[in-house]
């Protein structure tokens, strides 16, 4: 892995500062940060630490909760939603695992528990009934982005969230076409509430990047 020719991401969360290696010479999209991860983290920060009232709050809610991120690649979402107090799960591909490991050592000594971390394919059910679903929160960050993985990625997270459980999502478009096909499986089976842009954090309300708030009908 060639990190150290891609510039380091720092991210600071509830007093404490992660940083995140890059390999952006990779060929896996995940070996990458993306912005949309960095403006879910800030976004739950503020619901939960912020100076005012959140109507997100009761939501955010993670003490005993279970979580699973899709498509974690290096690590930036599962990790600070760690640090913000949610028992999560990181999971992503076999080729971007190794960049997930290094980002996981990295910023151990700031993490409350060890991260457990597993490899997930969204149209394997064995790996998805490994990891012993259902989970209070699904957390994705810009991983819509190839219109073949959309069919797939809809059905583990239908598979995974429980019935009263949460996805959280960070979402950028990256593909018209992608873009379409994801939300027309999602409106089939959960409600779409997109935050709106004055309760995510100020400095981390990038212009194309949303958060959604997904629920099972």
């Amino acid at each position: 892995m060639r990190f150290s020719d891609s510039p380091a991401v720092e991210l600071p969360v509830g007093g404490a500062v992660l940083s995140f290696q890059q390999d952006n010479g990779s060929m896996h999209v995940g070996t990458s940060v993306w912005p949309c991860s960095l403006v879910l983290v800030k976004f739950v920060e503020r619901c939960l630490l912020g100076p005012a009232a959140s109507p997100y709050a009761d939501l955010l809610r993670f003490q005993g909760k279970r979580a699973v991120e899709l498509g974690s690649g290096c690590g930036p979402a599962g990790l600070g939603l760690l640090l913000l107090g949610l028992n999560v799960i990181l999971t992503d591909i076999a080729p971007v695992m190794p960049a997930l490991r290094h980002n996981l050592r990295r910023n151990r000594r700031n993490l409350p528990r060890t991260p457990r971390y597993a490899q997930l394919y969204w149209n394997n059910p064995e790996q998805i009934r490994a990891l012993r679903p259902p989970f209070d929160f699904i957390i994705a960050a810009d991983v819509v982005y190839m219109e073949d993985s959309v069919g797939p990625l809809v059905s583990a997270m239908e598979a995974l969230v429980s019935a009263a459980g949460a996805v959280l999502l960070g979402y950028q478009v990256r593909s018209p076409e992608a873009h379409a096909l994801f939300w027309e499986l999602c409106e089939r089976s959960f409600t779409v509430h997109k935050v709106p842009r004055e309760h995510l954090h100020p400095e981390y309300a990038y212009e194309e990047a949303d958060v959604f708030i997904l629920k099972k009908k």
